[in-house]
């Protein structure tokens, strides 16, 4: 949030928008993963853009917004200025080859993309645990490895780590994303992963 405060006070817009099934959006119904491909969220992203008032837009994405923006920019080349990405490179689908399967075949069935794939399970492991415990562990995650989600133990080795927060990352913070989570659960964005391959 801080740096879209310092953007607007140098009189630039910016826009940080909820992807669907993230805190405040309506609308996509959480229990039909088949609402929440790329397609649909691409199409989330133009409708934006047009409600804007803009033709075009720099496109900064980070994560799942990155791949977003990766689409956004494949499907609507006519909607992008520029496009910044973090943390994920341009992935093109493979016909013949599904996603999960790949991650299966690498890392195992311990893998968080894999383990997210059963609807109602990583849910309701993330509740045995707290949400605010979850966010800590997703958000303070500083090990180079695979992200793994062992049935027995949630988080793997980093079950029973303590969480030393980074000077960036507040309790305010945190108290906040849970707040918004607990409003609406992980299911809007673990959707993501169960269309992976849609």
């Amino acid at each position: 949030m801080g740096q879209i405060i310092y953007l607007a006070a140098h009189e630039y817009r910016a826009v940080a928008p909820d992807p669907r099934g993230y805190e405040d959006t309506t609308g996509a119904p959480i229990d039909d993963p088949t609402k929440f491909t790329t397609l649909h969220v691409v199409g989330d992203m133009v409708a934006l853009i047009t409600a804007l008032g803009v033709d075009m837009v720099f496109v900064v994405g980070h994560d799942w917004g990155a791949m977003i923006a990766w689409s956004l920019c494949l499907f609507r080349p006519d909607k992008v200025k520029a496009l910044v990405n973090l943390s994920v490179h341009f992935a093109p689908r493979k016909p013949h080859q599904k996603n999960v399967e790949i991650f299966r075949v690498a890392y195992r069935d311990d893998h968080y993309i894999c383990r997210f794939h059963e609807p109602g399970e990583i849910e309701a492991v993330f509740a045995s645990l707290g949400t605010k415990k979850v966010f800590k562990k997703f958000l303070t995650h500083r090990d180079p490895d695979p992200f793994y989600f062992p049935k027995d133990k949630p988080f793997g080795a980093l079950y029973d780590t303590p969480v030393i927060l980074p000077s960036w990352l507040s309790e305010e913070d945190f108290d906040y994303y849970t707040k918004k989570f607990e409003q609406t659960g992980f299911t809007g964005g673990i959707n993501y992963y169960r269309c992976f391959d849609l």
